[in-house]
């Protein structure tokens, strides 16, 4: 039964009761779903490692990025601080001819391709294991479930869920689509792979590659297609220890009532300890997959261990 449309309070507050993991892991838990991802599922994931080729999920990083500073999220700003203009003249003070470059980069944590950490997101003051939000993110970071904890974990079997092929027209779903658990469902039967626990979910929804046609419009925070509200009992049945989109914001925007913003994130993040990834690249994994019929693979996406950060941009590799 969808939930009601005027009330996402009363929704939000319904799904965090049902779909709780607080002390599923014990009270000092910094993980979340990552718990899932043990030892055997990483060697089940190695396994799928056939032909080695190998595709990088990452967008590029650069100005011509989709932010357009809201929240003061812009994109990323490269700058030399030394460069082969200066080696050929001679101005760096190396001996024997030798000369160098080095450069800066200046972004948002969440400016593209990124997980989001445990301490993103809080509901009502609350976050993840149900700690006090002003205990654990202050002005020094996150001091409890900083990302440079998850570094060495997230690495595993990767599942893509191309809903924008199955469900969708010429391989794309349209802005405002929400993908329910049963299109996860049909999607996974379709492509004959199952789901379960431990397991890193791309979700390909198209709009990137539409973004990609068409110009980045209004990608970052615009309507999108993306994840139902209604999903989150499908994200906390199957066990899964992390899911990525190829969107924006990881739901579907406008979100499915009258007056909200980013419902299920309040659900998942804090309350299920639920590892979020945005703004992946699927495109070319996607084609390769339906052009071989195998949709599992070795995923590796660490994040940067940025002490304190509640997010992180990140490359993720898929290999076949």
């Amino acid at each position: 039964m969808s939930p009601d449309r005027t009330d996402p309070e009363a929704a939000v507050a319904e799904a965090a009761k049902a779909y709780s993991n607080w002390g599923r892991w014990g009270e000092d838990d910094v993980l979340g779903t990552l718990n899932f991802l043990d030892e055997a599922k990483r060697r089940e994931g190695a396994a799928l490692v056939r032909r080695g080729v190998s595709f990088s999920l990452s967008q590029r990083f650069d100005m011509n990025g989709p932010q357009k500073g809201w929240r003061r999220r812009t994109n990323p700003v490269h700058t030399m601080l030394d460069t082969g203009t200066d080696a050929a003249l001679g101005n760096q003070g190396f001996p024997h001819g030798i000369g160098g470059a080095d450069d800066v980069i200046a972004m948002p944590l969440q400016c593209s391709t990124q997980w989001d950490g445990l301490g993103h997101i809080f509901d009502h003051g609350k976050a993840w294991n149900g700690r006090d939000a002003e205990k654990v993110v202050t002005s020094d970071g996150d001091l409890v479930t900083g990302i440079e904890h998850m570094a060495p974990h997230v690495a595993g079997r990767g599942v893509l869920l191309d809903v924008g092929r199955v469900i969708g027209t010429d391989g794309e779903l349209p802005d405002g689509f929400p993908v329910t658990a049963e299109h996860l469902t049909a999607t996974a039967e379709a492509h004959g792979v199952r789901v379960g626990r431990g397991d890193i979910v791309v979700v390909r929804t198209g709009q990137l590659a539409r973004a990609r046609r068409e110009g980045w419009g209004d990608y970052a925070g615009g309507p999108a297609p993306g994840l139902s509200f209604t999903t989150a009992g499908w994200l906390h049945r199957t066990e899964i220890a992390a899911i990525a989109t190829d969107t924006w914001g990881f739901e579907v925007r406008p979100n499915e009532f009258e007056n909200a913003f980013q419902p299920l994130h309040q659900v998942v993040i804090p309350n299920m300890g639920l590892l979020i990834g945005e703004m992946w690249d699927l495109d070319a994994l996607a084609d390769n997959c339906a052009a071989d019929g195998v949709y599992e693979f070795w995923l590796t996406a660490a994040p940067l261990p940025i002490t304190g950060a509640v997010g992180s941009p990140v490359n993720p590799l898929a290999v076949k």
